[in-house]
């Protein structure tokens, strides 16, 4: 009793603190088709989808995340997905698309400011606000960002993809090969990282 009282008031004051957040979103089914599964079961959404407020599910995404303390956040992330889906998706112009991309990094940075240097999903948080901050032009921000997702977790691959295609796309060939190297050292199996360097190798004996 007392931990769901715990869960309550924590929600409570989750919906608060985003009450501006709050008043702009509107559910949208063929976003949340796109998001992950957890994000039907988190704070907002629950209320909106169908079957979202399952007793069960939310117990169930809440433990995999390290408790409510996470999870009670979450729903910001989904957030941020979501205006990255429709930059990528949706968006008809350039200024559109960048406007949903920085729209995201609030969203992203309310997250991170709220889960530990332990929480599961940081590496993939990180590296999804560090490819936004690419997106916009704020690429040397991004660097810092998939530093830190490597840090905390060295053999998500990911983050060094990100690195490599940024640098590829600076004209730095050099260090987008080094970066694939380090990710492939760290992650051997990771076929993402492969196909990149079989490109790049390609492209430089031509």
């Amino acid at each position: 009793m007392a931990k769901l009282r715990m869960n309550w008031l924590l929600g409570l004051l989750v919906l608060f603190l985003a009450r501006p957040a709050i008043a702009q979103w509107q559910y949208d089914p063929k976003q949340l088709a796109l998001l992950p599964p957890y994000c039907k079961y988190t704070q907002l959404y629950r209320g909106a989808a169908p079957g979202g407020n399952d007793p069960v599910e939310i117990e169930k995404w809440s433990a995999a995340m390290g408790g409510a303390q996470n999870f009670a956040h979450m729903h910001h992330y989904c957030w941020a997905l979501e205006n990255t889906n429709r930059g990528l998706y949706s968006a008809t112009s350039k200024i559109e698309r960048d406007r949903y991309f920085a729209a995201s990094l609030g969203d992203f940075d309310y997250l991170l400011q709220r889960v530990g240097p332990d929480f599961v999903l940081l590496p993939e948080i990180l590296t999804k606000k560090a490819e936004n901050l690419i997106r916009i032009g704020r690429g040397p921000e991004a660097l810092s960002e998939l530093t830190r997702a490597i840090q905390a977790k060295p053999d998500y691959w990911p983050p060094y993809a990100a690195l490599s295609d940024y640098h590829r796309d600076m004209g730095d060939v050099a260090n987008a090969k080094s970066w694939l190297e380090k990710g492939l050292a760290a992650a051997p199996k990771a076929r993402a990282l492969e196909t990149r360097l079989q490109k790049l190798n390609t492209s430089a004996r031509k």
